[in-house]
């Protein structure tokens, strides 16, 4: 699959023109907002549990974060990604929403209200710390596209099961992202994620 091979290897750094390494590392120091305040949206969002956030203020500044695009109806490779990143909550265990932050975005904001997103959460075992997200259809577009999650083909693009078999993982406070498969073995996830925290990282309930 070419396009996810492309943007597994997708540095979130280079989306934005003119904004290298260097220069996150001087915003770092010097804006308490974080390197990407000016580059994501800090829009409203609800969780599954109908709670009012904000992308920016809320979900990502300073956080490490795992992010995915999913809907409750897909019949293809949604539900086994969801099992699969059920899979790396639990080897990553209280760290989860605590240090860590997993965060699900749905493609289908008209159907998806918080109320089938915490079916869907529930039905398939989500533990606390995981967050199943939605907001306005052009809200969630614009974040689908600020995260990296398209394809420069418009057909392509346009069909959104080529938006879910990834994860983006991001650390806000040092600018460092990446992405990996969805479906790739947990422990790899596992290991991906922690490689964006620094050399100390430690695998719990390993």
């Amino acid at each position: 699959m070419r396009r996810r091979d492309l943007l597994t290897n997708y540095n979130l750094a280079s989306l934005v023109p003119g904004f290298p390494a260097q220069e996150a590392a001087k915003r770092q120091a010097t804006s308490p907002t974080g390197p990407r305040a000016n580059y994501f949206p800090n829009v409203i969002l609800r969780t599954h549990k109908n709670q009012p956030v904000r992308f920016y203020d809320d979900l990502i500044k300073g956080k490490l974060v795992v992010i995915n695009f999913m809907y409750a109806e897909c019949e293809g490779i949604c539900p086994g990604m969801t099992a699969n990143l059920l899979r790396v909550q639990k080897l990553l265990g209280d760290r989860v929403g605590r240090d860590i932050f997993m965060y699900s975005l749905t493609l289908e904001p008209e159907k998806d209200t918080p109320l089938v997103l915490k079916h869907y959460a529930e039905m398939h075992g989500v533990k606390p710390g995981w967050l199943f997200l939605t907001g306005h259809r052009n809200d969630m577009e614009t974040l689908r596209r600020k995260l990296g999650f398209v394809d420069p083909n418009p057909t392509i693009d346009a069909d959104k099961s080529q938006h879910i078999g990834l994860v983006r993982i991001g650390n806000e406070a040092l600018d460092r992202w990446s992405a990996c498969p969805a479906l790739l073995k947990p422990e790899q996830i596992v290991k991906s994620i922690l490689s964006m925290e620094g050399p100390k990282s430690k695998l719990v309930n390993s």
